[in-house]
């Protein structure tokens, strides 16, 4: 992964929607707010998503199918949690995504190599937020 791109994963907002009116921003390197941290306790997270694949746009439709199949393994995985989330850019961009509690590493790998994810944010119960970069 080139420099800018690493940069660019390193500099993104990282909100999680708590509920219909509460949101949550997570930061790489950094623990997890508050609010996120009474919800995660001591499981493991991902802030993940499906959308853009080797970091290259990718039609709207053809996204939002992936999305949806994402949601619909990690809703698979037992005792897993999903919150609607989004990534934003400083550079402005935005992509839908995911926040998973309780998946363990191994599934989060998978499925982010499945859909040609180059990496994803993660963390264990409140500690800070880590890029998990994928071969």
């Amino acid at each position: 992964m080139d420099e800018a791109l690493l940069e660019a994963f390193r500099s993104t907002a990282y909100h999680v929607c708590i509920d219909t009116v509460s949101w949550a921003t997570l930061r790489v390197d950094l623990p997890l707010p508050d609010t996120l941290a009474g919800l995660v306790g001591a499981h493991p997270w991902a802030f993940i998503t499906a959308w853009n694949p080797q970091a290259r746009r990718r039609a709207p439709a053809a996204n939002l199918a992936a999305q949806y199949a994402l949601l619909a393994a990690l809703k698979a995985l037992p005792d897993t949690i999903v919150l609607p989330a989004i990534g934003v850019g400083s550079s402005g961009w935005s992509e839908p995504s995911l926040f998973a509690i309780g998946a363990d590493i191994a599934a989060l790998d998978r499925l982010a190599r499945s859909h040609g994810q180059l990496a994803y944010v993660h963390g264990e119960a409140a500690g800070a937020a880590l890029l998990r970069m994928l071969d």
